[in-house]
């Protein structure tokens, strides 16, 4: 029984001593750590303070003498204040808060390449996105009567030189905005029997655009239409 008793209290020693050293190596938890490392979410920026989903932040108060935040800044060096298109930008960020002219701008450029592609490949689909209902229109009977004559159009798009915004305005709830664009573009269009009936195939040609992009800022789809165009001389 002796034996039995000082077995147990080794033992007993032993898991103490065994216990302390484990908690010194690996510490202790608080309930503050860190979770593992995720390496589809390690680039982002990770708040440990973040609220709850349901929590809606409410604007900070301003503190006596504290500037506030010019809500026209990027349109004031976009476009020179009391101008008619500083105006006419600044009516379109009072009806859509979000609205940046740079990004217009960039995302007008992507549309513009898209759209020219779209019609010499008679890409409907694409156009139909892009475009208003009236000049989608126009487009596709372009498109229908190229295709029943059995021409093509062999284009190369080769960038946009400048875009430039020249105009824009509220009209009721719908944003207007007009670019004028100067691309290079290599274009062809070809008879049935693939003879060239207009245009170049090998030579770059400078193209000049007036295009106007609206949009209603009181629908909740983001994207600009075109809805109309003109070639400039």
């Amino acid at each position: 029984m002796g034996f039995f008793d000082f077995g147990t209290i080794f033992f007993l020693v032993a898991a103490v001593v065994i216990f302390f050293q484990l908690r010194n190596v690996l510490g202790r938890r608080t309930g503050s750590e860190r979770p593992p490392f995720d390496p589809y979410t390690a680039g982002r920026t990770r708040d440990d303070t973040q609220k709850p989903e349901n929590v809606v932040s409410l604007p900070r108060k301003r503190a006596p003498g504290e500037p506030a935040i010019d809500a026209y800044a990027a349109i004031d060096a976009f476009a020179k204040p009391d101008t008619d298109l500083n105006k006419g930008l600044r009516a379109i960020k009072d009806n859509d808060p979000a609205f940046d002219p740079k990004t217009f701008v960039d995302g007008a450029k992507m549309a513009y390449e898209m759209i020219v592609m779209a019609y010499a490949d008679g890409d409907r689909k694409t156009l139909k996105n892009l475009l208003s209902r009236e000049v989608y229109d126009g487009f596709v009977a372009a498109i229908g009567d190229r295709e029943a004559k059995s021409e093509k159009i062999q284009s190369s798009f080769v960038g946009i030189d400048k875009a430039d915004i020249v105009s824009a305005e509220m009209k009721g709830s719908e944003a207007h905005i007009t670019l004028r664009i100067v691309s290079e573009l290599i274009s062809a269009t070809r008879d049935k029997a693939g003879a060239v009936i207009d245009g170049d195939p090998e030579t770059v040609a400078e193209v000049k655009d007036v295009w106007t992009f609206a949009r209603d800022t009181r629908s909740r789809d983001p994207n600009w239409k075109l809805v109309a165009t003109e070639e400039e001389d």
